[in-house]
Protein backbone atom coordinates (compact mmCIF):
# COMPACT_ATOMS: atom_id res chain seq x y z
CA UNK A 1 0.00 0.00 0.00
CA UNK A 2 1.43 3.35 -0.80
CA UNK A 3 2.03 5.77 1.74
CA UNK A 4 2.80 10.15 1.73
CA UNK A 5 6.27 10.05 2.88
CA UNK A 6 7.99 13.00 3.79
CA UNK A 7 11.18 13.56 4.24
CA UNK A 8 12.93 16.75 5.36
CA UNK A 9 16.60 17.86 5.51
CA UNK A 10 17.48 20.68 7.93
CA UNK A 11 20.83 19.63 9.44
CA UNK A 12 23.98 20.75 8.06
CA UNK A 13 24.78 17.89 6.38
CA UNK A 14 27.99 18.46 6.30
CA UNK A 15 28.58 17.63 10.29
CA UNK A 16 27.39 13.89 9.12
CA UNK A 17 28.09 12.44 5.62
CA UNK A 18 26.99 9.40 6.18
CA UNK A 19 23.42 10.81 7.64
CA UNK A 20 22.91 12.61 4.92
CA UNK A 21 23.81 10.14 1.92
CA UNK A 22 21.68 7.47 4.12
CA UNK A 23 19.12 10.08 4.11
CA UNK A 24 18.86 10.70 0.46
CA UNK A 25 19.39 6.69 -0.48
CA UNK A 26 15.83 6.57 2.12
CA UNK A 27 13.90 9.19 -0.22
CA UNK A 28 15.05 7.74 -3.13
CA UNK A 29 14.03 3.84 -1.98
CA UNK A 30 10.66 5.11 -0.71
CA UNK A 31 10.40 5.94 -4.34
CA UNK A 32 11.38 3.22 -5.58
CA UNK A 33 9.27 1.28 -3.29
CA UNK A 34 6.26 3.37 -5.04
CA UNK A 35 5.39 5.91 -1.91
CA UNK A 36 4.37 9.29 -2.81
CA UNK A 37 7.53 10.96 -1.57
CA UNK A 38 7.61 14.84 -1.01
CA UNK A 39 11.17 16.26 0.27
CA UNK A 40 11.34 19.85 1.91
CA UNK A 41 15.17 21.13 1.65
CA UNK A 42 15.48 23.63 4.70
CA UNK A 43 18.01 25.68 6.64
CA UNK A 44 21.59 24.25 5.70
CA UNK A 45 20.11 20.87 4.61
CA UNK A 46 19.66 23.08 1.18
CA UNK A 47 23.32 22.08 1.09
CA UNK A 48 22.24 19.11 -0.50
CA UNK A 49 21.04 20.92 -3.88
CA UNK A 50 24.53 22.27 -4.49
CA UNK A 51 25.92 20.02 -7.38
CA UNK A 52 29.90 20.34 -5.84
CA UNK A 53 28.38 18.64 -2.43
CA UNK A 54 26.57 15.92 -4.41
CA UNK A 55 30.15 15.20 -6.06
CA UNK A 56 31.71 15.08 -2.72
CA UNK A 57 29.16 12.94 -1.33
CA UNK A 58 29.96 10.54 -3.91
CA UNK A 59 33.50 10.39 -3.53
CA UNK A 60 32.44 9.30 0.15
CA UNK A 61 31.23 6.35 -1.39
CA UNK A 62 33.91 5.80 -3.75
CA UNK A 63 36.42 7.50 -6.25
CA UNK A 64 34.12 6.54 -9.71
CA UNK A 65 31.16 6.15 -7.28
CA UNK A 66 28.25 8.23 -8.63
CA UNK A 67 25.54 6.35 -6.34
CA UNK A 68 24.33 9.60 -4.62
CA UNK A 69 24.11 11.55 -7.74
CA UNK A 70 21.98 8.67 -9.07
CA UNK A 71 19.53 9.04 -5.80
CA UNK A 72 19.35 12.29 -6.13
CA UNK A 73 18.35 12.14 -10.07
CA UNK A 74 15.45 9.80 -8.81
CA UNK A 75 14.75 12.48 -5.88
CA UNK A 76 14.72 15.16 -8.94
CA UNK A 77 12.85 13.04 -11.35
CA UNK A 78 9.74 11.46 -9.39
CA UNK A 79 9.53 13.22 -5.63
CA UNK A 80 7.68 16.28 -4.95
CA UNK A 81 10.16 19.14 -4.04
CA UNK A 82 10.19 21.85 -1.78
CA UNK A 83 12.43 23.83 -0.81
CA UNK A 84 12.61 27.74 1.95
CA UNK A 85 14.60 30.07 -0.81
CA UNK A 86 15.56 32.07 2.63
CA UNK A 87 17.48 28.88 3.48
CA UNK A 88 19.11 28.73 -0.46
CA UNK A 89 20.15 32.03 0.34
CA UNK A 90 21.39 31.99 3.90
CA UNK A 91 23.59 29.03 3.17
CA UNK A 92 24.73 29.27 -0.38
CA UNK A 93 24.38 32.78 -1.14
CA UNK A 94 22.24 31.91 -4.19
CA UNK A 95 19.10 34.14 -5.25
CA UNK A 96 16.26 32.51 -6.87
CA UNK A 97 15.92 32.68 -10.53
CA UNK A 98 20.22 31.88 -10.42
CA UNK A 99 18.99 28.54 -11.99
CA UNK A 100 22.53 27.41 -9.95
CA UNK A 101 21.08 24.41 -7.74
CA UNK A 102 21.12 20.86 -9.02
CA UNK A 103 17.64 21.16 -9.61
CA UNK A 104 15.87 24.25 -12.03
CA UNK A 105 14.17 26.65 -9.82
CA UNK A 106 10.87 25.98 -11.34
CA UNK A 107 10.81 22.34 -10.23
CA UNK A 108 10.37 23.42 -6.80
CA UNK A 109 7.86 24.12 -4.36
CA UNK A 110 9.23 27.29 -2.63
CA UNK A 111 7.84 27.24 0.86
CA UNK A 112 8.75 27.63 4.33
CA UNK A 113 7.36 26.37 7.92
CA UNK A 114 3.59 26.90 6.42
CA UNK A 115 5.06 24.21 4.19
CA UNK A 116 6.63 22.60 6.58
CA UNK A 117 3.30 21.96 8.51
CA UNK A 118 1.36 21.25 5.63
CA UNK A 119 3.28 18.20 4.66
CA UNK A 120 4.06 16.97 8.15
CA UNK A 121 0.05 17.32 8.90
CA UNK A 122 -0.53 15.45 5.78
CA UNK A 123 2.15 12.52 5.66
CA UNK A 124 2.06 9.25 6.70
CA UNK A 125 5.61 8.89 7.41
CA UNK A 126 7.87 11.19 8.22
CA UNK A 127 11.75 11.27 8.26
CA UNK A 128 14.18 14.08 9.07
CA UNK A 129 17.77 14.49 8.61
Amino acid sequence: MSKRVFVKFVSEPKNDIMKTIVGIACAAQAIADGHQVSVFFAASGTRILDRNFVEQLDKEMGPESTVVSGFMESIISNATLYCSFASVYATLGLREGDNALIVDDDKIQWSGPPGVIHLATNSDVQLTY
